[in-house]
Order: C-alpha cells, then sequence, then structure tokens
C-alpha cells in the first residue's frame, strides 16, 4: 500500500464532500496530559463534570478506539454570510447569538461527512477500523488538529490558521492505518493579545487558558443554574454564546465565508428582537429550532438568558410589562426577572433625574450645558 498516495487522496476526497482543509497527525497527546490535568484541578471546566470524569482519556485516543494509530483531522468553515457582528452587538434590544449557532447543528453534518469519507478508505483498503468524533467523545481535538497542521491554539485556547482565521469547525476521524503525518502549525499570535484584553467578563485567566465558569459561552450554554450578578451586566446582549475573542483577532480578517448553506443564518434569527424572542412558548421555540444547536439548551434557559438582555437594554415600559407579566411561573427565571427590573427601573429614576435637572437649569435661564 502507497499510503502516501493514500493520504493525498482522502484529502481529495474530503474536498470533494465540503471539508475546507484536513491534516494527518500521530496520537501522541502527552505533553498535554500535565496542562489538562492542571485546568481540572483548577475548577475551570465548572459544572461540565464530565470533563473531569473522563480524565487523561481525552489526551488517550488509542483508549476510545484500540488499534488506532491516526487520526484525521478536519475542518470545516461556518461563518455564514451577512453575519452582522457589530450591528448586532450594538443595538442592544435585538439579540446577539454566537455565529457558529446560527444555522444547522454541526455536530451530525460533520459526522456523516467524516463517515463517508471512512467509507471511501475503506471501500480503497478493504477493512479499516475507525472512529468519526465531533465534539462527541472525550478527546483533546484543539491539540489533534495543530499536530495535525490545521492551524496553532491561539490565546483564546481556539484554533488559529493564517489563511482561515478561526470561523471554522473541527471533527476527528481515528483511524489503524500507517497513514504519513503532516507538519504541526506553528504559533504566530506573537505579542497580541487582544482576544485577552476584550474578554467580556476575564475569562482568558492566562494564556491559552480559560476559565469556564467566567465566559459567557459556558454561562449562556452549558451552565442551567443562576447565572452570577458579576457577569450579568457583561454579557449585554448576548443571549446564546459570545464571538467577542475571535471578533477581535487580527488573524480573522482573513476568515472565508462557509460553502456549506446549512450554515447560514435563520430567517427567524434575523435581527431577532429581544421581546419578540422571550415571547416564544416552548412548543414555538422547539419548532423554530428544530435542527439548531440551541434547541438543546431548552426553552427556560433560552428565557433565562434574554431575561438578562433585557435587563441590560435600554429603559422600555414594554420590557417591564412583559416580565412582570412572566414573573412567578419559575423560581430560577424569577431570580432573573427581579434583576432584570430592577436594572430597568433604575434607568427610569436616571432618566427622570435627568429630567428634572434640565428643568431647573432652563428655568434659572441658565446654559443648557452649565
Amino acid at each position: 500500500m502507497d499510503y502516501q498516495a493514500l493520504a493525498d487522496q482522502i484529502k481529495h476526497w474530503a474536498k470533494e464532500l465540503g471539508f475546507d482543509k484536513v491534516g494527518i497527525c500521530d496520537i501522541d497527546l502527552s505533553e498535554h496530559e500535565p496542562a489538562l490535568q492542571r485546568w481540572l484541578d483548577a475548577g475551570y471546566h465548572g459544572e461540565m463534570d464530565w470533563m473531569a470524569r473522563h480524565g487523561m482519556l481525552r489526551a488517550r485516543p488509542a483508549e476510545l478506539l484500540p488499534g488506532t494509530l491516526r487520526v484525521i483531522s478536519a475542518r470545516i468553515n461556518y461563518l455564514p454570510p451577512q453575519a452582522q457582528f457589530a450591528a448586532n452587538l450594538s443595538e442592544p434590544s435585538q439579540a446577539y447569538i454566537s455565529r457558529y449557532a446560527l444555522g444547522r447543528d454541526y455536530h451530525k453534518l460533520v459526522r456523516n461527512k467524516l463517515k463517508k469519507l471512512a467509507e471511501k478508505i475503506e471501500h480503497e483498503v478493504g477493512q479499516l477500523g475507525y472512529r468519526p468524533f465531533v465534539d462527541s467523545a472525550p478527546l483533546l481535538e484543539r491539540p489533534l488538529a495543530q499536530k495535525a497542521g490545521l492551524g496553532w491554539a491561539g490565546k483564546h485556547s481556539l484554533i488559529l490558521d493564517q489563511d482561515a482565521g478561526s470561523w471554522f469547525f473541527l471533527g476527528e476521524l481515528l483511524v489503524d492505518i500507517p497513514l504519513p503525518i503532516d507538519s504541526p502549525s506553528e504559533n504566530q499570535c506573537g505579542t497580541c493579545r487582544a482576544c485577552i484584553t476584550s474578554c467580556p467578563t476575564g475569562a482568558i485567566v492566562e494564556e491559552g487558558v480559560v476559565d469556564a465558569r467566567r465566559c459567557i459561552s459556558y454561562l449562556t450554554i452549558e451552565y442551567p443554574g443562576i447565572i452570577p450578578e458579576e457577569f450579568r451586566h457583561a454579557m449585554g446582549n448576548r443571549i446564546y454564546g459570545c464571538d467577542d475573542c475571535q471578533l477581535v483577532c487580527p488573524w480573522n480578517r482573513f476568515s472565508d465565508l462557509t460553502q456549506e448553506p446549512d450554515f447560514h443564518r435563520r430567517d427567524k434569527l434575523n435581527n431577532a428582537d429581544l421581546i419578540h424572542l422571550f415571547a416564544w412558548d416552548e412548543q414555538t421555540f422547539l419548532r423554530y429550532m428544530e435542527g439548531s444547536p440551541i434547541r438543546r439548551i431548552g426553552h427556560q434557559q433560552w428565557q433565562r438568558n434574554i431575561i438578562i438582555a433585557m435587563g441590560n437594554a435600554p429603559y422600555s415600559q414594554q420590557i417591564i410589562d412583559t416580565l412582570e407579566k412572566k414573573h412567578g411561573e419559575s423560581q430560577l427565571l424569577d431570580i432573573h426577572i427581579d434583576w432584570a427590573l430592577k436594572q430597568q427601573r433604575q434607568q427610569i429614576t436616571y432618566i427622570t433625574n435627568k429630567h428634572q435637572r434640565l428643568i431647573r437649569i432652563v428655568q434659572k435661564g441658565l446654559p443648557r450645558d452649565a
């Protein structure tokens, strides 16, 4: 078997299936085990207990699939046309949703592509031991992607590529054939710290290390409980995920748009008004979010996130009325509603005081800017 020719053919097939880049690496991740253990020991995984439960299994692909010799790491761009980054973030009455979640859930889509790739390889070599993964097992996918030459781990911990930035999904195909490996990517972040300084909640506690407990993506997606007050203002209008560390990254100036129509923005999430989204009952939420990654957080968590965003929005009597009507349906929601109503009413007080001050200034015949 000419494994170099096969590796070249695999990359060609991957392109045909819609992947934007593929690399191959060995399975030795032992150098990453100490950092993984330190991260777990620090509690940075928050309530994602499964991360601690699997422990070092994440760094040992051969324990997931005995006989594994190589990992085929693949990436696919997801940045949709008309992403409207600044427009959504600068309009606090609208919801900001992480760009990766605007279209169809990527897990099944990418996994199916990896399975098709494996079937092509199997047809070529005969019997093949393989297993595809897309966030579906304890596996250190980013170190594998770096070893396979798909990019380097940025200071925000995401994989970056000089030709594509970071707007892409990763998937892995474990195989039991000795394919030639690709050269790992070299880190090119240099002295840039834009992602660290721009994080709204200071979640990037050191270069390449994220404390999930402070991360807006974790809080809005993975964490089902009461969001600590110290993070609520910083969340702004981000109701599902956060892209700030990617938005400021200079390498993302070179990002390509996705060629996968399923990753395009859903009409229901286009310029989505907070009050409108909050009005969805559970059945409407489940119907509109069918096939979306957003669906898995459930209706109550969806509403919790929107409530915080409404608390951060400019004063609106409609928001106050909407929140008051919802009060009493859920203890979890009530805690966030009370906070949001307080924020809205504080704005009333501020506006009223400012208006009264202007009246006094005019009555005294003084300039308005006195």
